[in-house]
């Protein structure tokens, strides 16, 4: 009788059915709700900015492929979730050409030439923006208000008292829907805690680096960001305003440029939480998600480094 030889072959030897196309339509149907609260208050020119976002990111994306004579990968998906993310952190006053200008040099400089999907060591959406708010400032920080797009400041501009804006607060409610002035997507918090609840429900993302993120801004706007001294600072209306929603459920997670284990996820979290605080309370911006992000992009490796599992029976070096 003839034996059975086994079959060795190469890793990985758990597989998934899950693909990276299906992860990236899961953030995609997660931010139709925000695009949705989008269009309501800001009209057809938030559809605009985000079809030119995402038309500009595929294109990028299969062009620089095809010159580079490599394998083209835009039905993955990922070119469309980083067009739509860099879309909803653009004003809805933004030129046309900002959101083309921007995608192209999120998916050109930020992810192709580090290798492509995978290989990028910060979001390249959120360099897409810090690029354009270094070039184009005033086009960054042209805010107009829902519905009658008469120029105004955002609730974190007259939120934080170092700007010096004088205006009047929205209500909670308005914050919470979105109807403020802001992003295309990050004035809607219903919209996308919405989004962000669908991506837990698919398992697409873990609730610790979020809950970490919401948390720790909370905390630390309650006890250090009142006028009045300690513990008097309005923390909810520090989470409903800015871009922390859609920092938190949406970036702050992406799979690349975070940790992956569930303690380095809460550092992720943390981190951002306190370098957002800092940023919006003391720093030269009034908002300061994206920028704590980056920062925290850079960290991931170490982070990795120092809380990665120790596998058993292993013997540390001292």
């Amino acid at each position: 009788m003839k034996s059975e030889l086994p079959v060795v072959t190469s890793s990985p030897h758990l597989r998934s059915p899950v693909t990276v196309s299906a992860l990236m339509r899961d953030v995609v149907i997660a931010l139709l709700p925000a695009l949705f609260a989008a269009v309501v208050f800001f009209g057809e020119r938030a559809m605009m900015i985000v079809a030119l976002g995402v038309l500009s990111a595929v294109v990028a994306e299969a062009g620089y492929q095809r010159l580079a004579r490599r394998p083209v990968t835009v039905g993955d998906w990922s070119a469309v979730v980083t067009g739509m993310l860099l879309a909803f952190n653009l004003p809805p006053s933004a030129p046309w050409w900002l959101p083309v200008v921007g995608s192209a040099f999120a998916i050109v400089v930020a992810k192709q030439l580090f290798g492509g999907l995978g290989q990028n060591f910060i979001n390249p959406a959120l360099a897409a923006r810090a690029m354009l708010m270094a070039s184009w400032p005033a086009h960054m920080t042209a805010w107009i208000r829902p519905f009658d797009a008469v120029s105004t400041a955002t609730p974190l501009a007259a939120l934080v008292p170092k700007t010096g804006v004088a205006a009047q607060l929205p209500t909670y409610w308005e914050m919470f829907v979105g109807a403020t002035a802001g992003c295309v997507g990050e004035t809607s918090a219903l919209a996308l805690l919405v989004g962000g609840g669908y991506l837990l429900v698919r398992r697409v993302i873990s609730w610790h680096t979020p809950a970490a993120f919401i948390g720790t801004v909370a905390v630390l706007t309650w006890v250090f960001g009142g006028v009045d001294g300690l513990f008097s600072g309005d923390w909810l209306r520090h989470i409903l305003a800015g871009g922390l929603m859609l920092g938190a459920f949406f970036m702050a997670t992406d799979y690349v440029t975070s940790p992956v284990t569930p303690k380095g996820k809460l550092i992720m979290g943390l981190g951002c939480g306190v370098l957002t605080v800092i940023i919006r309370l003391h720093g030269g911006f009034p908002e300061g998600v994206s920028y704590a992000i980056l920062l925290m992009n850079l960290a991931t490796p170490l982070i990795d480094r120092y809380v990665q599992p120790r596998p058993f029976g292993e013997v540390r070096k001292k």
